[in-house]
Formats: structure tokens, C-alpha cells, sequence
């Protein structure tokens, strides 16, 4: 599970990125975060995973608190971001061994890397190429299949669509979804409205650091989430 309480970071010159963030993404769950850029989600993220330290409130992680127990916590938790970051002079199954190590996973084979670079679409020509050479549909996939490797309970991705292919994007969102009935907590922060619908438990709208807005598939469903998010955004920026 990934808990937050009163989260909060405002930073020297005062600018107030998030404000006292309440969240839950239970077990078996999928939660999408939509907002403007600057909204507040990547300090969400940034915060959840013990990347910066927060003014106010607290992170949680499996019940661990990301700023008192950092290294503990993170063994609990896959990210995958925007931008992957590879070695780019490693090949894919080189990544694929590296980062599972790093994370303590120690008896993988190659075959089983195969298995889950084929599982994320990963082109079986692209399995011995440097990654230096991929393009971004390439490294987002690989990025993923390290995060399934890891087999962490929690899931965190930062728009985990980009790069990809409308074919791509497709696959990978079935595979959410079977890691979520497999009882992962996912949380996502994407601009994907679309694709998000599709899979999404609960959604939530961030605006100027602030959780505005929280609706679940039942909630949604017969709705224009797009329009929804427009109409809404539009009618709080009104009242600030």
C-alpha cells in the first residue's frame, strides 16, 4: 500500500509545489493522477519515493516511512519514470541483469529476461543492442520490464505511455491490469486521459499542489473523463 499524510514540500522562494497530499492506493488498485505540468504530481512522486524531503506530513510505503527508514522502504517499491535511465553501453539483457541485482534478485536466468522483455513488447532483434541506440518507445519498455522483475507490491509510474506506440500502449495497459489483480498498488501520474479510463480504480485532479478532485470508475462511468477534467479544472481555477 502507498499512503500519504498531510504531505507537504514548499520550497525556499516559497513556492507551495504540494499541499497537505491525503492519499491511499490500496492493494489490488489502480489510481491515476492527472494535472496540469507544474500541477504538483512529479513532487507527489518525488516525495512518495524519499527523492526530496518533505516540509510537512509523511510518506508511506508498506507502512514504512520513506524518510526514516529510506533503504527499507524503497525494497517495497518499482518506479518507472518518464525518462528511463539506462547504462547505454549495456545491452537490454545487460540492464535487465544489473538493475535485478541491484535490486537482490540474484538468480534470474537469461531466459528469464527474454520472457519478460517479450511479456512488455520488447523486439527480440533489440535484446542484444546497446541501449544507447534505443528510442524512447524501446527504453520505456525496458523500464518496465525492470520494474516487474523487481516484484515489488507497489507500483509507481510516471507517464508510463510516452514513447509508446498505440499497439505498445495497448499491451502494456493489459499488463496493469494483471499486475493489479495479482494485488499490486499502482499508482500512475500521466496526461493519458484516455488509456487512464480504461484501466483506472480511482482518479484524482491535482491543481496548484492540491488534490482537487477524486472519482472512482463507478463514479465515471457513461463520462467524458476529458471533458470532465476541462470543465472542472476550468471552474476551480475560477474560484482561486
Amino acid at each position: 500500500m502507498l499512503e500519504t499524510e498531510n504531505l507537504t514540500k514548499e520550497y525556499e522562494d516559497g513556492l507551495l509545489a504540494l499541499d497537505h497530499l491525503n492519499l491511499k492506493v490500496e492493494p489490488g488498485e489502480i489510481f491515476c493522477m492527472f494535472g496540469a505540468n507544474g500541477a504538483g504530481k512529479t513532487t507527489a512522486i518525488n516525495l512518495i519515493l524519499g527523492f526530496i524531503p518533505p516540509t510537512e506530513g509523511t510518506a508511506l510505503i508498506e507502512g514504512i516511512d520513506v524518510v526514516k527508514e529510506p533503504l527499507k522502504s524503497k525494497e517495497f517499491v518499482s518506479f518507472v519514470s518518464e525518462n528511463v535511465m539506462l547504462y547505454g553501453n549495456f545491452t537490454a539483457y545487460q540492464n535487465l541483469d544489473y538493475f535485478s541485482r541491484l535490486a537482490g534478485k540474484r538468480n534470474l536466468t537469461k531466459t528469464d529476461y527474454a520472457e519478460v522483455m517479450k511479456r512488455v513488447g520488447l523486439q527480440e532483434e533489440a535484446f542484444n543492442m546497446r541501449t544507447r541506440n534505443f528510442s524512447k518507445g524501446m527504453r520505456q519498455k525496458l523500464g518496465i520490464a525492470i520494474a516487474i522483475l523487481k516484484d515489488a507490491p507497489n507500483l509507481i509510474l510516471d507517464e508510463p505511455t510516452s514513447g509508446l506506440d498505440p499497439k505498445s500502449g495497448q499491451e502494456f495497459l493489459e499488463l496493469l491490469l494483471e499486475l493489479r489483480n495479482k494485488g499490486r498498488s499502482i499508482f500512475i501520474s500521466s496526461h493519458d486521459i484516455f488509456r487512464a479510463k480504461y484501466i483506472a480504480d480511482r482518479v484524482g485532479f491535482m491543481m496548484q499542489g492540491k488534490l482537487v478532485m477524486m472519482k472512482t470508475s463507478e463514479e465515471l462511468k457513461g463520462e467524458d473523463l476529458n471533458t470532465i477534467y476541462v470543465e472542472y479544472m476550468q471552474e476551480h481555477a475560477g474560484a482561486q
